[in-house]
């Protein structure tokens, strides 16, 4: 009986596990590589934010410089303009960006029609698959002081033209409008799946006690994808800082440079354009640190208050 047993466990080790799923391991292959090439094998390099390298004398060879790239960095005379216009892109899109796609799953959740219910979510799920160079494109057309459908209304209410591309306080709301729209419904995935997984007794409990649909969605939608929109939060909090550049450099141009220039954007100037490797690495590393603390602190402050983190 006993060597049965054994036999037993010894199929379920990897070495069965394999030859069983084969077929999977081998779809497993690319994604881990890709993963291993371009996301574990850079970090070697974040030691260039420490040298001023240069190709010929590669990682090891080129001269360590110690803090000198972060030094330049934090004596930049538009320091504070980075670091203030990438805290404002950061936290507007994650003040009015995130609670859309919990709104707008909590609003389908209501809907009693499959139907419109599917037609609505198809129609929400479009635009996360345009791409950000159509996205922006759409909007300079909707917004072109000539021929947008937005100035055509404010010329015949008879208000005077606005340029929102060239005017640097129209950059931010253009930026988290644009952003709410390319990503609510795919962002709201998640959050349908978690309302799916609510007991129906909750629901027709609350109803016999006279709960209404406000209160039943108070009470028990809310607290049921709590620890969902929690992890969410923690996971956007882990990448706040490092706001997109390919949208804000697409929007960007001399005119509203002040609102639109910020360390993404600067990382890609100092590093691809002018090649000044090791100062955009050190720039870059210093925002990655940024990243980390400030997700340290929100899981430690939401492990104490809510028992939800994600380590």
């Amino acid at each position: 009986m006993s060597a049965k047993i054994l036999k037993g466990d010894k199929d379920t080790s990897f070495a069965s596990s394999l030859k069983r799923d084969t077929a999977l391991y081998i779809m497993l292959l690319l994604p881990v590589t890709i993963a291993i090439i371009f996301r574990y094998v850079p970090i070697a390099y974040l030691g260039i934010a420490f040298e001023d390298y240069n190709f010929v004398d590669g990682l090891f060879g080129s001269e360590w410089v110690g803090w000198e790239n972060f030094e330049k960095f934090f004596g930049y005379r538009k320091f504070g303009l980075l670091l203030g216009n990438t805290l404002k892109v950061s936290f507007a899109s994650l003040i009015f960006g995130f609670p859309c796609p919990i709104i707008f799953a909590l609003m389908l959740n209501e809907v009693t029609s499959n139907r419109f219910k599917k037609a609505i979510q198809t129609a929400s799920y479009l635009p996360y698959f345009v791409s950000t160079v159509i996205v922006i494109g759409m909007m300079n057309q909707i917004l072109s002081p000539t021929t947008g459908v937005v100035n055509d209304v404010i010329r015949a209410l008879g208000g005077d033209v606005i340029n929102f591309n060239n005017e640097p306080k129209y950059f931010l709301p253009m930026y988290v409008v644009s952003g709410i729209w390319s990503s609510l419904g795919y962002s709201s995935i998640l959050y349908l799946s978690a309302l799916s997984g609510i007991s129906q007794e909750l629901y027709e409990a609350a109803e016999v006690d006279g709960a209404g649909r406000w209160r039943k969605m108070w009470h028990i939608t809310l607290p049921g994808i709590l620890p969902t929109i929690l992890i969410l939060l923690l996971m956007n909090l882990g990448s706040l800082l490092s706001v997109g550049f390919e949208k804000a450099y697409l929007m960007q141009n001399d005119l509203n440079l002040s609102a639109s220039e910020i360390i993404g954007t600067y990382v890609y100037k100092q590093g691809i354009i002018k090649m000044d490797y090791s100062y955009s690495a050190a720039v870059d590393m210093f925002q990655g640190v940024l990243n980390l603390t400030l997700v340290t602190i929100f899981n430690t402050i939401s492990r104490k208050t809510a028992d939800i983190s994600l380590w």
